[in-house]
């Protein structure tokens, strides 16, 4: 008979310190919508993972795209990127394709 034992793993946000904990077998990353971070989605760390998180604002001309507002403050947002000791991840807002139709 085999016994399969389900890891644990617990997560912490950097910017707030939520906490979550999974009970997973595959690799996975959580991810929650942090009130320090005006409320965008952000990537929970394994617990004890030292790393600063930061919102970038988009920088470029936006025009007639549909992108990712600052819930808050109401300016586009390019990303949110956590520094860690061992490397850094972006989470990219991509802006969104639209298009009309029309009788043709």
């Amino acid at each position: 008979m085999t016994t399969l034992i389900t890891p644990v793993r617990e997560w912490y946000c950097p910017a707030c310190g939520a906490t979550d904990t999974t009970r997973e077998a595959r690799p996975h990353t959580r991810y929650h919508t942090c009130p320090r971070t005006r409320y965008l989605s952000i990537a929970l760390l394994p617990k004890g993972t030292k790393a600063k998180v930061e919102v970038r604002e988009r920088e470029d001309y936006v025009g007639d795209e549909t992108v990712q507002l600052d819930p808050e403050l109401g300016r586009p947002v390019m990303s949110v990127v956590t520094t860690r000791d061992n490397g850094q991840d972006a989470m990219v807002f991509a802006p969104v394709a639209t298009a009309r139709g029309g009788a043709g």
